[in-house]
């Protein structure tokens, strides 16, 4: 039997749950439901009342809805269900939490959703699943499934859509009521990558799984570093291989991928061993040619697919790129060290490449010894990024780093 929460506005959706909830009890499933609705309602099947998801956020349900203020109610109604939600794992677990809404109630249940850790079912049939779920979903494992109709009772289509639904979260919380969570104990080391670095990460991912470490590894699209350091402050990180920091040059330009302005604080605030680098800093992203900016006219453009443009970083921008890397680095206690390859950051920026610009990389590979702390390493090899040697210096260097404490922790055979 597995333990499944659902979480939403009952004062709206109570059919409907009531339909989720019988047929997750009828496949031999256990229910806790949390009613966030804030109209005035009695729920008949609420095993966690309204009035008590308000009091979690410090409200009182009746001056909310008295209010007349929607949007501050649901964002009160959120935050109590985050949580309630987060109490109940805390006191008696759970292997999955499913919801229904449309654009409000998606907000409210996904608020709760993305605070449970990595890993545990998260299923949000939505009515808004179809567009931009990227505010929904966050950096979280997070399922959207589109509803089709609106979630406004029950029919031969939402029938469907709600039983395949009530089958997914059964399927996935039985799974991980039944997975062994404890039977892996190697140290874990997250790996930045683009396309353009792929083939020296990929070097040092093989080394290090060689010297029995797990390697995960995100892709540098602003969610991928956002998630890889999220989940370095939730404590399932050893190391940090940071290749790949081209987020922050769609950052500071505007591109399509930008880093979080926390990017390379959050690691470092865990005093987790960290080899930075800095990959794909010659190219800032862009969607569809049609869709660059027009005051970047005259720029120096290369077009990688019909959905993804690149635009070559330019002097006075490498040096800002090397001033913000210092200061962030320098805000860390993490032991770090900074790897610079100075034959080409990026695949691209290789003597005969695409972006290939001695002026550019000299300005960033300037500035960062200029402003660099004197307690962090500043390595600099002859190498491109995609060369075996730098990528094997930069995973020993990482090994090197993470050393005796890792041993100490039992994590190698």
């Amino acid at each position: 039997m597995a333990r499944v929460v659902l979480v939403g506005t009952l004062d709206t959706k109570e059919a409907e749950y009531r339909f989720l909830r019988d047929r997750i009890v009828a496949d031999g499933h256990e229910v806790l439901v949390i009613d966030a609705g804030v109209s005035p309602h009695v729920s008949a099947i609420a095993d966690v009342d309204s009035a008590a998801v308000a009091r979690a956020a410090g409200h009182d349900v009746t001056a909310l809805a008295g209010a007349g203020d929607r949007g501050a109610a649901i964002a009160a109604m959120a935050e109590g269900a985050r949580n309630v939600v987060l109490d109940r794992l805390k006191s008696h677990g759970f292997d999955g939490i499913c919801a229904l809404g449309g654009s409000g109630g998606s907000a409210l249940a996904t608020h709760a959703m993305r605070a449970l850790p990595v890993g545990i079912p998260k299923l949000m049939v939505s009515t808004v699943a179809a567009g931009d779920i990227g505010a929904y979903v966050g950096i979280s494992d997070l399922t959207m499934m589109h509803s089709v109709v609106d979630v406004a009772g029950i029919n031969r289509i939402s029938a469907r859509i709600l039983e395949n639904a009530a089958g997914a979260i059964c399927g996935m919380a039985a799974a991980y009521a039944a997975r062994d969570r404890g039977g892996d104990h190697r140290p874990v080391i997250a790996a930045t990558m683009f396309g353009v670095t792929t083939k020296g990460v990929m070097t040092a991912k093989a080394w290090l799984e060689e010297q029995g470490y797990e390697v995960l590894v995100f892709h540098a699209v602003g969610t991928g570093g956002r998630a890889m350091e999220a989940l370095a402050a939730d404590g399932f990180i050893d190391g940090i291989l940071d290749l790949t920091t081209t987020e922050l040059a769609d950052e500071l330009v505007g591109g399509i991928f930008p880093a979080s302005p926390d990017r390379l604080q959050v690691a470092g605030r865990c005093g987790i061993p960290c080899v930075i680098s800095v990959g794909a800093l010659d190219m800032v992203n862009f969607g569809p040619r049609a869709s660059v900016p027009e005051k970047f006219a005259g720029r120096h453009f290369y077009e990688h697919n019909a959905g993804i443009t690149l635009m070559r970083t330019t002097p006075s921008e490498c040096a800002e790129l090397a001033r913000i890397i210092c200061e962030r680095l320098r805000a860390g206690r993490r032991p770090v060290k900074l790897m610079l390859p100075l034959r080409g950051i990026s695949a691209m920026a290789v003597p005969g490449g695409a972006f290939h610009d001695p002026e550019a990389d000299r300005a960033l590979f300037d500035g960062l010894r200029a402003c660099i702390d004197p307690s962090i390493e500043l390595i600099e090899m002859d190498e491109d990024i995609n060369s075996p040697a730098f990528a094997l210096a930069a995973a020993q260097a990482l090994d090197r780093m993470i050393g005796q404490t890792a041993r100490s922790r039992s994590y190698f055979p």
